[in-house]
């Protein structure tokens, strides 16, 4: 049996998989005129963890995905293989985005099934000012072959709101439920035993057309079950809260 120490060590390699970046920052000169938000991003499903979220505020026109439409090659490296880095350098780049931060550690489920001892919320503090007053975030949903969590674009509130994020499909890889075709940490997070190492990488055999749709859902038809990895939609809350 492996120890809870393994476990842990298992499910955070996802975060090796990311560069250590900092957030895009406010100019200097703007710094009096931003508003401060904390966000707290809250995992609602009953078996899936959530890569480290990804939390981006920008102008209307620069959010990073929209259903119907293409899916990026930054995002598909986060939603098929945890890997942040492509995403959060591709944004950094983009015009009309300002602050960009994301956290080190994924966000389990509440009754944390795989005795990870990892969190299921976790609070960020993100800035806006100008016309960069919307917010985007991201995660994968670890136990799926390319499934996220997002919500582009949304206004930042006055004082405080609510907002929930659905299960998206990058569909940049067929849903074939396997552990070999998975991340890693999937199995440790949830507490369930396999001999098969699974994968961080990006499988062309098995790539599809990659525009977004809403996520079908776990089938249940190979090694994800629907008693554990299922989910209702939202599958992530978000709160925020602008800072006095």
């Amino acid at each position: 049996m492996k120890s809870k120490k393994t476990g842990i060590l298992a499910l955070t390699s996802i975060v090796a998989l990311l560069a250590v970046v900092s957030m895009v920052g406010i100019p200097e000169s703007n710094a009096t005129q931003a508003k401060m938000y904390e966000v707290t991003v809250t995992n609602l499903t009953p078996g899936q963890p959530i890569t480290p979220p990804l939390l981006v505020t920008h102008s209307y026109e620069a959010g990073f995905f929209s259903v119907g439409e293409m899916v990026s090659a930054e995002l598909q490296q986060l939603a098929e293989n945890g890997n942040l880095e492509p995403l959060v350098m591709m944004l950094k780049e983009k015009d009309g985005v300002l602050d960009i931060v994301h956290g080190t550690a994924p966000l389990v489920p509440a009754n944390d099934p795989g005795s990870t001892g990892l969190s299921y919320s976790e609070t960020f503090v993100v800035s806006a000012e100008s016309n960069a007053r919307y917010l985007s975030f991201a995660s994968m949903l670890v136990c799926t072959n390319d499934g996220f969590a997002g919500i582009d674009s949304v206004r930042l509130p006055i004082n405080q709101k609510t907002v929930y994020a659905s299960a998206y499909d990058a569909r940049t890889e067929m849903n074939t439920e396997d552990f070999a075709d998975l991340v890693p940490p999937c199995q440790d997070a949830i507490g369930v035993s396999s001999d098969d190492p699974g994968t961080g990488s990006s499988n062309p055999a098995i790539a599809e057309d990659g525009i977004v749709i809403p996520h079908p859902g776990i089938e249940g038809d190979e090694d994800l079950l629907q008693n554990v990895h299922a989910w209702g939609n939202p599958v992530v809350k978000i709160d925020i809260v602008r800072m006095k």
